[in-house]
């Protein structure tokens, strides 16, 4: 790797001119320098991702942002590594490394540097990043991608589940949802468990009769929809739902359509079954 001169013309030093942080502690992370940087930092790579972030002590943020990363690095067991390049004693090296401002991240994954940080970053935003990280790591057979902590209402929530409690699921989710509103792994398991409720001890045959009897009764047909759903027959659930969107109007309508919604929900967006119907509800209501 170059080590192009001229360093001081790439970076930024407008944020430098803060009196300098406390940095008597030992910093974390291991040291990058122009001696080490091929022969024994990014070999590094082959086996865990190699986070290097080049920082200054005169930088309070970059400062912060190194602290932040040393403790993720610590949470995650060395899953992957930290690596350092201070500006002030090794300039080339940022250099090579395309640094124009402070902080500045690259990760090096089997070899191959991609950049991920060019500002400060809290240390709940750096863990969505390192996630991301090991996630694209583990996508090319190196390391292993992070196991996700699960909520504590989703934990009561399966534990519920696992004993028929759907009520005690239901109010958890509920629970999840109003800490968390955008959510959508609570989203989902609050549909599922609400689809649940709605057909335990349902006569499934006897339902889809009432049906057939009674095309009209919204009560009936959106009964019915739920246990072609459980069933896995989603297109005629689709289609019953639809065929009501489109002779109802008013707050008749929006039940249904609601409904219509929330079933779409426990598929896989990309079913071609989904797309379709999504296709039809906007046709059927624009």
């Amino acid at each position: 790797m170059s080590l192009p001169p001229n360093f001081s013309q790439a970076v930024d030093l407008s944020s430098l001119g803060k009196p300098a942080p406390d940095t008597s502690t030992v910093m974390p992370g291991l040291v990058v320098t122009a001696e080490n940087l091929q022969a024994e930092i990014l070999p590094l790579s082959s086996t865990k991702p190699v986070v290097v972030l080049c920082w200054s002590a005169r930088s309070i943020e970059s400062v912060e942002t190194l602290r932040a990363l040393g403790n993720l690095e610590s949470a995650d067991n060395k899953k992957w590594i930290l690596a350092t390049v201070d500006i002030d004693t090794q300039a080339p090296v940022a250099q090579a490394l395309q640094a124009r401002t402070i902080p500045y991240g690259v990760v090096f994954i089997g070899g191959q540097a991609i950049p991920f940080l060019e500002q400060a970053l809290s240390e709940t935003q750096l863990r969505e990043v390192i996630n991301k990280i090991l996630t694209l790591a583990a996508q090319q057979g190196i390391g292993e991608e992070p196991v996700e902590a699960t909520e504590p209402e989703e934990d009561e929530a399966l534990a519920a589940l696992d004993q028929g409690d759907y009520a005690t699921a239901e109010a958890a989710y509920k629970r999840l949802l109003a800490r968390k509103p955008s959510d959508n792994f609570a989203k989902l398991g609050l549909a599922q468990v609400q689809l649940l409720i709605r057909t335990e001890g349902v006569d499934g045959q006897k339902v889809m009769e009432d049906a057939v009897r009674h095309p009209d009764e919204i009560a009936i047909q959106l009964q019915c929809a739920d246990v072609e759903v459980m069933s896995g027959y989603l297109e005629p659930a689709f289609e019953r739902l639809l065929r009501l969107v489109t002779i109802l109007d008013g707050n008749e309508q929006k039940v249904v359509k609601d409904r219509l919604l929330e079933l779409f929900g426990l598929v896989d967006p990309a079913d071609p079954r989904v797309i379709k119907a999504r296709a039809a509800l906007a046709n059927a209501l624009f």
